[in-house]
């Protein structure tokens, strides 16, 4: 009685050798009177200003090395691959500096999938994507700032839709994208998996960063890869020019639906959370 089960393959219920965190309630007003929520916020728009600064700043260098108005040659710069790495490489950092304070999201779309998991409260949710969003926007504008020449030449690292891709294929590739991001979020930090697989040494900002990278290794050529909606907004704010605002729901509207596919997925399919729950109030006999 009150022993945690699972539903095993054959039917029958077995206690379980990990333990899942209570779901967060929706509305946590307590969390408005805590330190640790501000340290959390702050967290979030200092990771994500960091964030863009690196990567926009990669991405316009690219650009003016190859540009050949101003004597740039399509071999200078570090190309797609060093732009893939360059956002992989940041979020594997930014995760493993930030987990431990705010979980590390960096990035409203994986917020929205962990609130739908019943991970963070809506407040915190909330709080995080608009740190997440400011964070953006100062981080551009730094870039902007230092290298404002370059900034709006190189069209200030700002997602659109490419030429021969229509807005069907654009979403497509956000949807996708993300939802690989966000389904690697929950598998790496699954406690499941850690209790399971404690013989294999994962570290979870890894696979995070590398699902980044592979990612835009697919998706630059598309558009840009946004699958970070604050990433977006931040260049599309900053850079301010008609070819930054088209299409920009796009990069809102995949980003979501791809974290709520990912949520889902994760949860009701992997985790099978609506069986367990069934199973468990099968198995309490005061019911």
């Amino acid at each position: 009685m009150g022993k945690d089960v699972e539903v095993a393959e054959h039917g029958h219920f077995s206690a379980k050798d990990y333990h899942d965190p209570p779901p967060t309630p929706l509305i946590d007003a307590v969390e408005l009177t805590k330190w640790s929520f501000y340290r959390a916020l702050i967290a979030e728009f200092i990771a994500t200003l960091l964030f863009l600064y690196i990567t926009v700043l990669t991405v316009i260098g690219y650009r003016s090395q190859t540009d050949q108005a101003h004597n740039g040659g399509d071999c200078e710069g570090v190309g797609i691959l060093g732009i893939a790495w360059a956002f992989g490489g940041m979020i594997f950092i930014l995760v493993y500096c930030t987990a431990g304070i705010s979980g590390g999201h960096i990035n409203p779309a994986v917020t929205f999938g962990l609130f739908l998991a019943r991970k963070v409260s809506l407040i915190r949710a909330v709080m995080y994507m608009v740190a997440q969003c400011l964070g953006a926007i100062c981080g551009v504008g730094l870039v902007k700032g230092f290298q404002k020449a370059y900034y709006m030449r190189s069209g200030g690292g700002a997602n659109s839709l490419a030429l021969g891709y229509s807005k069907g294929v654009g979403l497509g590739a956000e949807i996708i994208g993300t939802f690989v991001l966000v389904y690697t979020v929950f598998s790496a930090t699954d406690p499941k998996r850690n209790a399971r697989d404690s013989h294999v040494p994962v570290l979870a900002p890894l696979p995070i960063g590398f699902a980044v990278f592979m990612v835009h290794l697919a998706t630059i050529p598309i558009t840009g890869t946004g699958i970070n909606p604050a990433r977006s907004l931040g260049a599309a704010v900053i850079y301010n020019k008609d070819k930054a605002w088209d299409d920009h729901w796009i990069f809102w509207v995949g980003p979501f639906t791809g974290a709520a596919l990912a949520a889902l997925y994760h949860q009701y399919i992997l985790r099978a959370a609506a069986i367990k729950a069934l199973g468990s109030f099968r198995s309490n006999p005061h019911v």
